[in-house]
């Protein structure tokens, strides 16, 4: 039996450590329950690219349907500012969603109006109208009061599926749910609350944390906190772009590599109480570098033997770095990853990411990654059913990892007329 378990095949929600009101919790027969999920995904043309946030949800929806709900569901696709796009049209989100479901997904041509609230009322029970983009309305990243009262108008109950967008103090993820008793988070949501909780509040050692990506500045937040909660003979990885900021703050001169010349202190410091506290950090020792994002070839350097020139840029971890995190990897009993460890979206500096995925899908431990190009890695290795947890929001996952209680979450704690 796999230890993974991928989202899609999660037969109920999962005690949360936040207690989380619940889909059992909810009497949605024949009731209209609007469900904010995450259907923000990438086009290309008119069809949708990559479907993964889409199935993510489809078993909370299946579990609402099957009890006989009237569902009206609500996303934010791309970044239309508050007008009406074309571009930017749930129309092949709805499409993608029909066929999963196998059933008609019906969309208005608006978010709310008279229209829509014609269309919802006239919903039977298993029958689903999908909103038009949240963004086209400036009142949802604003989360203006009188969007917030005509969505929640639309539903009896209200459900949160959508943990990719929950770091987010918007209309649908945070005014909704407070103007509505009945109210519940979704499988998906409780899924990740319950797998980062984890992280958070019961951390078991030796644990590992990998950090990569473009800056130090994004991820210094979680390193903190993160190193706050580590112990003697735990270990922080730290690879990609950022890595270069830590290397330049131990002398080695980068060349063009992207760094933070600004944080090089912050770096300094870290690394100054991880060692006070026994706290590995491994920073590459070998580097594979190119010359310019779109370097036709790569050479590897040792560290300790500098020579990057001034206009060659670190765009990888090397071979002998992908050895020394697997060793770290392997004996971990909990580890959290986010971020790439180089130019993963060119395949001459895709093998660093490539081999922690292996790596972390090898260790016997308990297992979460989030993070895009984190998470495309896992994919494109073959190995996302060797992982406990893959987590579908990258800065949302990171704020839960900062110890930080999520906006859309907390809102499903509280109740009308209170303040959270």
């Amino acid at each position: 039996m796999p230890r993974s378990v991928l989202l899609l095949a999660m037969p109920s929600a999962p005690d949360s450590p936040l207690n989380l009101p619940t889909l059992d919790d909810l009497d949605v027969e024949n009731r209209r329950v609007f469900v904010r999920v995450d259907f923000n995904v990438p086009l290309k043309g008119s069809e949708v690219r990559d479907d993964s946030r889409i199935r993510a949800t489809l078993p909370t929806l299946q579990r609402l349907r099957d009890r006989g709900a009237r569902l009206i569901l609500a996303s934010h696709l791309g970044r239309p500012d508050g007008a009406p796009d074309p571009k930017y049209s749930m129309e092949p989100v709805g499409a993608r969603l029909a066929e999963l479901l196998n059933c008609e997904v019906r969309l208005p041509d608006e978010v709310v109006g008279d229209g829509v609230t014609k269309l919802v009322l006239d919903t039977r029970a298993q029958q689903i109208v999908l909103l038009e983009n949240l963004r086209w309305h400036p009142g949802e990243t604003k989360n203006d009061p009188a969007f917030a009262q005509a969505l929640a108008n639309l539903a009896e109950a209200y459900v949160n599926d959508a943990f990719g967008a929950s770091h987010r103090a918007h209309a649908s993820v945070v005014g909704v749910p407070r103007l509505m008793n009945a109210k519940a988070a979704g499988l998906l949501l409780a899924a990740e609350t319950q797998a980062l909780g984890r992280v958070v509040h019961s951390p078991a050692h030796p644990f590992v944390m990998i950090v990569g990506g473009a800056k130090v500045s994004d991820k210094l937040p979680v390193l903190i906190a993160t190193l706050g909660r580590l112990k003697d003979g735990d270990s922080i990885l730290i690879g990609g772009a950022m890595a270069t900021t830590f290397l330049a703050a131990r002398g080695l001169e980068v060349g063009a590599s992207l760094h933070e010349p600004d944080r090089l202190s912050d770096c300094r410091n870290l690394l100054t109480r991880a060692a006070g506290r026994g706290i590995h950090v491994l920073l590459p020792t070998d580097l594979r570098l190119g010359r310019g994002l779109k370097a036709p070839s790569a050479r590897i350097i040792r560290v300790a033997d500098g020579g990057i020139a001034n206009d060659e840029m670190a765009l990888d971890i090397g071979p002998d770095t992908e050895i020394r995190f697997a060793g770290a990897i392997r004996n971990a009993k909990m580890l959290f990853w986010n971020g790439p460890m180089g130019l993963f979206e060119n395949p001459l500096f895709a093998e660093g990411t490539l081999s922690v995925a292996r790596a972390v899908a090898d260790c016997a431990g308990y297992t979460v990654v989030g993070g895009g190009d984190s998470v495309a890695a896992i994919q494109d290795s073959g190995v996302a059913d060797r992982i406990n947890h893959i987590s579908t929001g990258g800065g949302a996952s990171l704020e839960m990892i900062e110890g930080k209680t999520l906006p859309g979450v907390e809102a499903l704690m509280t109740h009308p007329g209170r303040s959270s």
